[in-house]
């Protein structure tokens, strides 16, 4: 099945590392979930899920290791993921071709990896509560390569000028590391306090801390392209896209 909506990433990774990342568009849900909501924990009729996974299937070389996603720091071996039941995990990586790492966001961050030789790949789930408490680095550690050989590409989550936050947010990134009060400015709204968060920010900063600095992406807004991305912050019951990567037996 083909969709030139799906989004392929522009990014120089190995030619054997393969990525997908589906938008709202071309399944069969009805609203709210209109119209290829993949995720079947939101309220949606299960077999628009099932049918809309299966349009999915058909770009993919097997079925996706889907996670229950819980905002954490677990990260998991992709070759384990298998049903049932779906490990909890906000991350998972793959070293076999063939095995497809999948997370799903509706304005969390999606962050897909691969290593400069295409000997590994991954792909982890980052909300606020996760990239703060650190996914990312238990994702790098996870790969088990050096930090300097790695790539990675930030998928469509809610930008920096849609993302507000409460002071307890900032407090919690800026007391962990002084840099990252760049990443948020004060949001003026009828002086009602608070900030805006550029979430894409704060994950190159944690990345960069990590001495990976090839990071790609990083351009859309979930919140302001509704009628391309689902945003659960937008619509409250909402669908959810999926951002996977997996290598390629060619």
């Amino acid at each position: 099945m083909s969709n030139k909506d799906w989004i392929v990433p522009d990014w120089p990774a190995p030619a054997r590392v393969r990525t997908l990342i589906s938008t709202r568009r071309g399944g069969v849900s009805v609203a709210p979930y209109a119209s290829l909501n993949l995720g079947d924990h939101v309220g949606d009729d299960p077999l628009a899920v099932h049918e809309n996974r299966a349009r999915l299937a058909g770009r993919l070389p097997g079925a996706p290791r889907w996670l229950n996603q819980v905002h954490g720091t677990t990260v998991i071996d992709a070759a384990d993921a298998r049903l049932p039941p779906v490990p909890a995990a906000d991350a998972a990586f793959a070293r076999s071709p063939g095995i497809v790492c999948a997370v799903l966001t509706a304005d969390c961050l999606p962050v897909l990896f691969c290593d400069r030789s295409g000997s590994v790949v991954a792909a982890a789930h980052a909300g606020w509560r996760g990239l703060q408490a650190g996914i990312l680095e238990q994702t790098v550690a996870a790969m088990a390569v050096p930090n300097t050989d790695l790539m990675v590409y930030l998928g469509p989550a809610i930008g920096p000028q849609a993302f507000a936050v409460g002071d307890a947010v900032r407090t919690a990134f800026v007391d962990a590391h002084a840099e990252a009060a760049a990443a948020f400015r004060p949001l003026q709204q009828s002086g009602s306090g608070g900030w805006l968060a550029d979430l894409y920010l704060l994950a190159r900063q944690r990345l960069a801390r990590l001495g990976v600095e090839a990071v790609y992406g990083g351009g859309y807004c979930t919140v302001q392209q509704a009628s391309r991305f689902f945003s659960y912050r937008r619509e409250g019951a909402t669908g959810r896209m999926a951002s996977l990567i997996w290598l390629s037996t060619e």
